[in-house]
C-alpha cells in the first residue's frame, strides 16, 4: 500500500481518536463519499449538507402525519445510516448513532409565495442538526413545472410531500429501500419501538461491517498503480473555472438557476438506446458546447454499490468518477468508460491529489455532473390507500456550473440545470438542444452497464 494515500491516513487519524478514553460511544469512520460530503458542509458558509430530494403529489387529505412521523421513525430504527449523526472530532470526520427519530413537517408558504417555492425555501434552510431522512408536507398548487404535461397537471388539488435525505446517508440503492420500507411501515401502523433489540443489533453490525468494507477498497484502490492510471487519465484536460462562454445580444442571463427539461423515447431494445456511455457521450457534446470547443472539461459522475461481501444496508457507498469530454467518437469512450470502471474505487480526493502530482493543471473541480437513475429499481411509495406521483421541483442550486440529470422507467426524463451566474441561459439550451439529439437519435453499441449503477446527485 502506498505510504500516505489519503485512506490510509484517515483511517490511521481515526483509530487513534477512538483509541483514547474520550472516544464517542459507538463511533464509526465515515466512507470516502461521506467524507467528502461532510468536508462540503462545513465548506459552505451555512453549514448545509447536500441533499436528495423526491418531491411526490397525494390526493388532498390522504396523507396522516402522525402516522408518517411513526413510519420515519421506524425505517431509523431499521436502518442505522438513517440515525448516524455526521462528527469532526480533532480534525477527524466520524460518525456516531442516535435515538430514531421521524421529522415530519408542514410547510406553510408565505404571503404571494407559491408552495414550490415555500419547499424550495425550507430545503434551503435546512439545520444541520437532526435527522438524515425529512418529510416536508405543502398544500399543493401548480408546485412542479409540467414535465411536457406527463408529471403533473398544475392542478391546485392534492398536497405535495418532499422526502428529503441528506445525501451523506444514502445513494441509489438506498432510495428504493427507502420508499419500500416507508409503504410497508405507513401500511402497518409501525414506529420506532417496533424494532426487536436483536434485530436492531444486528442492523448496526451489518452497516458497520459494510463501512469497513468500503474503506478497506477505497484503501486497495489508491495503489501506486491505479493512481498512476489516474494521472495519465486526466494528463489531457484543459477545464476552466467557468464556461468560456459570452452572452448573445439579448441573451438573458442572472442569478439563479435555469432548468430544461425533455422526454424521450425509448428505442425497440428497451435498454440499450440508454446504455451509460451513450448518456455520458452527449453529456460530454453538451460540456463542450458550453466550454469551449478546445476546452476538454472533466464531468463527474456518482458510481457505486455495496462491496461485494456487504449486506445490502441502506447508507452512502458510491464515488464519483472523472470523466475527460475530450473530443472522440462513441466507441472510444465507451472503450475509455470501461477502463475507469476497473478504477472506480479509488476516492475522488485520491484522484485529484494524484492528478495534481503528476502536474495536471487541475483544482478538483467539475465542469459538469451526470446521474443516471433506473427507476425500475425503485418502488413506487404508497401511504395508506393513494401512490403518490413522482413530481420535478426544479430551481435548487447546482453544483457545477451545469447538471443533467437522467431518469430512467418507461422513457428517457433528461433534465439539465445550470448556474446562471456562470451559464447565459443561451448558450445552455444550446447545450441541452445538442444532449437530447445525440441521445435522440444514437443507439448504444458497447454492452449493457454492469450491475453497479450510477447513484444519484442533487
Amino acid at each position: 500500500m502506498q505510504p500516505g494515500n489519503i485512506t490510509a491516513s484517515y483511517l490511521a487519524r481515526y483509530r487513534r481518536l477512538t483509541d483514547g478514553a474520550d472516544a464517542p460511544g459507538g463511533a464509526l469512520p465515515v466512507t470516502g463519499a461521506q467524507r467528502r460530503f461532510l468536508l462540503s458542509r462545513q465548506l459552505d458558509p451555512a453549514g448545509r449538507p447536500t441533499l436528495v430530494p423526491l418531491f411526490f403529489r397525494f390526493p388532498a387529505g390522504t396523507i396522516d402525519p402522525v402516522r408518517l412521523r411513526a413510519a420515519a421513525g421506524h425505517l431509523a430504527a431499521v436502518h442505522p445510516a438513517l440515525r448516524m449523526r455526521q462528527l469532526v472530532r480533532r480534525g477527524v470526520p466520524l460518525q456516531v448513532p442516535g435515538t430514531p427519530a421521524g421529522h415530519v413537517e408542514r410547510v406553510r408558504p408565505r404571503p404571494g409565495e407559491r408552495a414550490r417555492d415555500a419547499l424550495l425555501r425550507t430545503l434551503g434552510d435546512w439545520p444541520a442538526d437532526g435527522p438524515p431522512l425529512r418529510f416536508f408536507l405543502a398544500a399543493g398548487d401548480a408546485a412542479s413545472r409540467p414535465d411536457d404535461g406527463a408529471d403533473d397537471d398544475g392542478s391546485s388539488d392534492g398536497e405535495v410531500l418532499a422526502l428529503v435525505l441528506d445525501h451523506a446517508a444514502c445513494d441509489e440503492q438506498s432510495l428504493g429501500l427507502i420508499t419500500a420500507g416507508l409503504t410497508d411501515a405507513y401500511r402497518d401502523g409501525l414506529g420506532p419501538h417496533d424494532i426487536p433489540a436483536d434485530t436492531a443489533a444486528d442492523g448496526l453490525a451489518a452497516y458497520r461491517d459494510a463501512v469497513h468494507l468500503q474503506l478497506t477498497a477505497e484503501e486497495k484502490a489508491s495503489r501506486p498503480d491505479t493512481l498512476a492510471y489516474w494521472a495519465q487519465r486526466l494528463s489531457g484536460i484543459r477545464s476552466t473555472s467557468t464556461p468560456t462562454t459570452t452572452p448573445a445580444p439579448g441573451a438573458p442571463s442572472g442569478s439563479g438557476t435555469g432548468t430544461a427539461l425533455r422526454r424521450l423515447p425509448l428505442g425497440a431494445d428497451g435498454g440499450r438506446a440508454t446504455a451509460f456511455p451513450v448518456l455520458l457521450d452527449a453529456c460530454a457534446r453538451a460540456a463542450r458546447t458550453l466550454h469551449g470547443p478546445d476546452s476538454v472539461p472533466v464531468l463527474g459522475y456518482p458510481w457505486g454499490g455495496r462491496p461485494p461481501a456487504a449486506a445490502p444496508v441502506l447508507g452512502c457507498f458510491l464515488n464519483t468518477v472523472a470523466h475527460p469530454a475530450d473530443e472522440g467518437d462513441l466507441a472510444g469512450r465507451a472503450a475509455a468508460w470501461w477502463d475507469d470502471l476497473d478504477h472506480a474505487d479509488t476516492p475522488f480526493d485520491e484522484v485529484v491529489h494524484a492528478a495534481r502530482r503528476a502536474g495536471v493543471p487541475w483544482s478538483g473541480r467539475l465542469d459538469g455532473l451526470l446521474t443516471f437513475e433506473d427507476l425500475g429499481r425503485r418502488p413506487a411509495l404508497r401511504l395508506g390507500d393513494a401512490t403518490g406521483r413522482e413530481i420535478h421541483i426544479d430551481g435548487r442550486p447546482v453544483q457545477a456550473p451545469f447538471a443533467v440529470s437522467v431518469s430512467y422507467g418507461s422513457d428517457l426524463l433528461v433534465r439539465m440545470a445550470w448556474d446562471r451566474s456562470a451559464v447565459t441561459d443561451h448558450h445552455a439550451e444550446a447545450a441541452f438542444a445538442s444532449l437530447t439529439e445525440a441521445l435522440g437519435t444514437r443507439t448504444a453499441r458497447p454492452a449493457p452497464a454492469p450491475v453497479s449503477t450510477p447513484a444519484p446527485t442533487p
